[in-house]
């Protein structure tokens, strides 16, 4: 019994404490709009309760001394008192919204990685192909898959008996399969522009919608061409040129337009399923924007920069690069391995895995001549980095853009390093590498 009243006499002093505040709140802001009458009701009634308050008188007390302040209040708050449930609101998402705006722009901001030029390290969006109607997951499986890995599901299934051929050489292609940009909606509401992809069952087209950063050339390469599995898609695109040269093709219309459509080999029957896979999300990670304020970049770290100011790229987006050379240093490749001021280069640990080619990581190589790139075309070439400025490339140099294309990047424009991978919920979730 004591401790049930020992709670309501807390409870009653933290409620007058609040109402007090309040009552501050309004004087400080109306007092010169009050006629003397009602600024002096307010200050004797707000008075009149801080009193209670420090004799600690009781719960009872105390409400009569609360209420007699509220009377007051409702008279003379203006705006401040009484307060609908919509204000509350919109002061609450307000507030809410400067605190994210703030802590977005000067400490942590969430960046997704779209592309896969730091594979293996960070996974831009990925596939995950089904050989089989089989091994696809189950509606359940399916469904935690989508919260757990952001894994969303696209099956084709064959409108015609007939060979699977791929269309090659559209207008908007990323790679080489044979695509159209077609308008979309991201949350049922606002609008993008998306990738249309066409592969053709006989001469019935069989399509899929992905977006503009999804390497479809992947899904073909490992679903139909096997013995490219683990090629660069430079790579991939050349080996379905050579198949082009070869004329292992059939000429066939495509949204209106006469097309080469490579071959695979596999025949289908109505129904039947045609290519089957999981588009997953690429790594979602809170980036430091606070670091690089205090301390130099360091080489080796994973690097976030903003490419307003690089004119070979053209676009204001946010890039995820490796940091390989600081203002001063000499830049070379000697293929697989990045040379750095003469020696090879330390400071991660894909340096070392790329040199060695180890695993997934096929290591460094040349930027690719014939216009494409600027930088570091052959064993010869070499740069220097300027004042002001940072050279970068990707873990996954046969399928980046990076440094070697477009040069450096400004100083100015560096946003910080990676933080921590929050989303998805695979073997990358934790501490950024």
């Amino acid at each position: 019994m004591f401790g049930l009243f020992e709670s309501q006499e807390a409870k009653a002093r933290e409620t007058a404490a609040n109402w007090l505040e309040l009552a501050e709140k309004v004087w400080c802001f109306r007092r010169d709009l009050l006629p003397s009458k009602e600024a002096e009701e307010l200050r004797r009634s707000t008075e009149g309760l801080r009193q209670q308050l420090k004799a600690k008188v009781g719960a009872a007390e105390l409400k009569l001394g609360i209420e007699a302040l509220e009377e007051v209040l409702r008279r003379t708050g203006g705006a401040f008192y009484p307060k609908t449930a919509l204000v509350e609101n919109v002061e609450f998402f307000l507030v809410a919204a400067i605190v994210i705006i703030g802590l977005k722009s000067y400490f942590v901001q969430p960046f997704k990685i779209p592309t896969n030029s730091m594979w293996p390290t960070y996974n831009g969006m990925t596939p995950e192909i089904f050989a089989k109607p089989a091994d696809e997951p189950g509606a359940l499986t399916e469904a935690v898959r989508v919260v757990t890995r952001g894994a969303w599901p696209h099956r084709l299934d064959a409108p015609t008996d007939g060979e699977v051929l791929v269309p090659v050489y559209g207008a908007e292609n990323r790679g080489i399969v044979h695509c159209q940009i077609v308008p979309g909606r991201t949350w049922l509401i606002f609008p993008i522009q998306l990738r249309e992809y066409t592969l053709l069952v006989g001469d019935r087209p069989v399509t899929v919608t992905l977006p503009l950063d999804f390497d479809f050339d992947w899904v073909v390469s490992d679903a139909f061409f096997p013995s490219t599995q683990g090629r660069s898609t430079g790579e991939f695109i050349a080996f379905m040129q050579a198949k082009i040269k070869a004329h292992e093709f059939e000429l066939q219309l495509v949204n209106g337009q006469p097309t080469p459509c490579i071959r695979t080999g596999r025949f289908v029957k109505t129904g039947e399923r045609v290519l089957s896979f999981d588009e997953l999300t690429g790594d979602m990670l809170f980036v430091d924007r606070v670091s690089y304020n205090f301390v130099r970049p360091q080489v080796g770290q994973g690097f976030v920069f903003g490419t307003r100011n690089i004119p070979g790229i053209g676009l204001d987006q946010y890039y995820i690069k490796r940091l390989v050379g600081t203002p001063g240093d000499t830049i070379q490749i000697h293929e697989p391995a990045v040379y750095r001021n003469g020696q090879p280069i330390t400071g991660a640990a894909a340096f070392d895995l790329n040199a060695h080619r180890v695993g997934q990581y096929h290591g460094y190589f040349y930027g690719p001549s014939g216009g494409r790139a600027q930088f570091l075309l052959n064993e010869e070439d070499q740069l220097t980095v300027p004042a002001n400025s940072f050279f970068a490339m990707g873990d996954n140099s046969a399928n980046s853009a990076d440094g070697r294309y477009w040069g450096f990047v400004p100083a100015k424009d560096v946003v910080g390093r990676p933080l921590f991978i929050y989303f998805p919920f695979s073997s990358h979730w934790g501490p950024a590498r």
